[in-house]
């Protein structure tokens, strides 16, 4: 390990919407921002081909290029992205003290203010089918993605609350929603399974789970197995929507800072605040509810003010 420490006023974990906006707003403050991007530069959205929902955009882009959009004005106005991963990270419980951080288990940095945008990973069934269909039809956000299966046919695998609201949501839009859930009954609140029932173009196969997604660049099917009866069968859909869960990427800040059971990062009221003064939590890795680009860009200012009005109440 580098005896080497490099000493900075503002340190940003993560990238994506949040940690470019939070970059955007601290460099225009002159709080010189370092960025350590983690392994996927650009986060969940790097993985959805089309994004119709985020204002600016007329015409749509892409996950991959809008993010490009962000990192350019972000380095714009000074920001310093690197690609790297922290490895370890040591927080003051002082008001002005000093965070220890450690980054691909060599570099050590001295941060006086850190925003953490490291986001949530959503959970996947592990098929290589899907994998390979990811942004062909395979999505993990009907509220991202739903609107390009207007009129058409899919499939949600889920048995909880957040499966039902996918269900319900993209019943609105499209022809039939089939929602695949492997044991006989569904985890989803009874106000939420009520709403399900009643949906007419919905239906729901119990013991059921996905044996195969059919297509090579773009989902023309699914083969679903009956877990009873070890029968299966071909729905012909276009879309897959995984609703099992996401999983808040905070195993690093585990006995440093609060969460809630389910991982997510806990900050008070109104504010990015974490309970460590200075540490600034935005985007996915504190929002459960939303977990939307442009909810997670609008925490990603609020960190930045957050941490530039910290850093003023020091002085």
């Amino acid at each position: 390990m580098s005896d080497t420490v490099e000493k900075i006023k503002c340190l940003i974990i993560g990238s994506g919407p949040a940690g470019y906006t939070a970059a955007i707003y601290a460099a225009r403050a002159d709080m010189k921002p370092v960025m350590y991007t983690g392994m996927q530069m650009g986060g969940q959205l790097t993985t959805t081909t089309e994004v119709d929902n985020y204002p600016g955009y007329p015409k749509g882009t892409d996950g991959t290029a809008m993010m490009e959009d962000f990192k350019n004005q972000a380095e714009r106005f000074g920001t310093d992205v690197r690609f790297g991963m922290v490895s370890k990270v040591e927080f003051s419980d002082k008001i002005g003290g000093v965070h220890k951080i450690e980054v691909d288990g060599s570099k050590n940095i001295e941060a006086e203010t850190v925003i953490i945008s490291t986001g949530a990973t959503a959970k996947y069934l592990g098929l290589e089918s899907e994998q390979r269909l990811i942004g062909g039809g395979v999505s993990a956000c009907a509220t991202c993605d739903g609107f390009f299966y207007k009129g058409q046919d899919v499939i949600v695998v889920g048995a909880g609350d957040t499966a039902a609201e996918e269900a319900t949501y993209l019943a609105n839009i499209c022809s039939k929603v089939t929602i695949l859930v492997r044991k006989d009954y569904m985890r989803a609140s009874k106000a939420m399974q009520h709403r399900v029932m009643k949906t007419k173009n919905i239906e729901v196969l119990f013991n059921t789970e996905i044996d195969e997604i059919l297509g090579e660049k773009v989902v023309e099917g699914v083969r679903v197995k009956n877990n009873q009866t070890k029968e299966t069968k071909v729905v012909d859909v276009t879309g897959v929507f995984i609703a099992i869960g996401h999983k808040p990427n905070t195993e690093l800040f585990v006995d440093q800072l609060e969460m809630q059971k389910t991982g997510y990062l806990i900050t008070k009221a109104d504010s990015s605040k974490t309970i460590k003064p200075g540490v600034f939590a935005a985007g996915d890795v504190q929002d459960h509810i939303y977990r939307q680009a442009v909810t997670a860009a609008g925490s990603g200012c609020m960190a930045a003010l957050d941490a530039e009005r910290y850093l003023g109440e020091l002085m």
